[in-house]
């Protein structure tokens, strides 16, 4: 998700300018609040925070248990270098009760600690906007230039590859998870006409741990107005540790172009655990950028023409 949340003011970008030839927007690009990761970098010399809260509400049937408690999720972005290139870090930290029922008397286990801190960074290899010829809109025809396009079916592709650091006797990581394991993910990213955007990550996380995982995300975001944008998400975990078919629904609102508030909605349809999340956060970014300098007539009309449909 998510520009205004997630990758909408990608989509508006997208729309009103027909070609995209940065990764930078003139208003701030959140994956905030759903948990995939853009396609795009924040774009050169931008440094970006995203945060938010989340409440913990999970129980385990079978087993006799129930966690409760809150956690918070952080992130800092920067372009370095390149449009294409982005820096990151990013955190995942829970504060919970483990309760378990299954005696006469409730036992109670106070817990705390990351369920992740990684760093890495990502890279834009594909952008079929960036080398595609600039359309002409058609003057008598709304629709044409609403409708959908076979081009539209071509993604923009990144790879990020990252660290894992993880502490001992983490009570959220498995048993033989300790210290620096790595993490890789392709991202792609689909902008359609009329506000809609879908991306799809593909991770490999904690590689050589024995409880290595795979997940997949997809997330698709509509934006509503100029403002406004809904999101839903699912998130597909696989490994001998921990399996899960997340689901999250929510939205953003872009307050100011560097500014964004969001909340959204976790929970799964099994009981192996349950669980149901309800998150509130926000996105900051300071902007550094600058529009590279344009040497030939035909880029600097392009450039022209973008700037004045930011």
């Amino acid at each position: 998700m998510k520009t205004l949340p997630t990758y909408f003011v990608l989509a508006i970008a997208l729309i009103y300018s027909n070609a995209v030839f940065s990764q930078y927007t003139d208003v701030i690009n959140s994956n905030r609040p759903g948990v995939s990761q853009s396609a795009y970098s924040v774009g050169k010399n931008v440094l970006q925070f995203e945060a938010g809260l989340f409440t913990v509400k999970e129980e385990h049937t079978p087993l006799g248990y129930e966690v409760s408690g809150f956690g918070a999720q952080f992130a800092a972005r920067y372009g370095l270098f390149f449009e294409q290139l982005e820096i990151n870090l990013e955190g995942f930290y829970q504060s919970d009760t483990f309760t378990d029922m299954r005696s006469s008397i409730d036992q109670e286990t106070g817990r705390s600690n990351f369920r992740n801190f990684t760093v890495g960074a990502k890279y834009l290899l594909y952008d079929p906007y960036k080398y595609s010829e600039e359309e002409k809109p058609n003057l008598y025809s709304y629709h044409a230039n609403r409708g959908f396009k076979w081009k539209f079916l071509i993604p923009s592709v990144s790879v990020y590859a990252g660290i894992n650091i993880d502490s001992k006797n983490n009570p959220y990581t498995a048993p033989d998870v300790e210290g620096i394991s790595p993490k890789v993910m392709v991202a792609t990213q689909h902008n359609f006409t009329g506000g809609w955007v879908f991306v799809m990550n593909f991770v490999k996380d904690r590689i050589g741990s024995d409880y290595s995982d795979f997940q997949y995300i997809l997330t698709l975001t509509k934006s509503v107005g100029q403002q406004w944008a809904v999101f839903g998400e699912t998130q597909g975990i696989q490994s001998d540790f921990y399996a899960d078919n997340l689901f999250r629904l929510g939205g953003a609102y872009l307050w100011t172009r560097n500014f964004q508030v969001d909340t959204a909605v976790t929970f799964n349809t099994k009981d192996t655990p349950s669980v149901l999340n309800i998150s509130l956060g926000a996105s900051y970014r300071l902007d550094w950028h600058q529009d590279p300098d344009v040497n030939t007539d035909n880029q600097a009309g392009r450039s022209g023409s973008n700037r004045a449909n930011r």
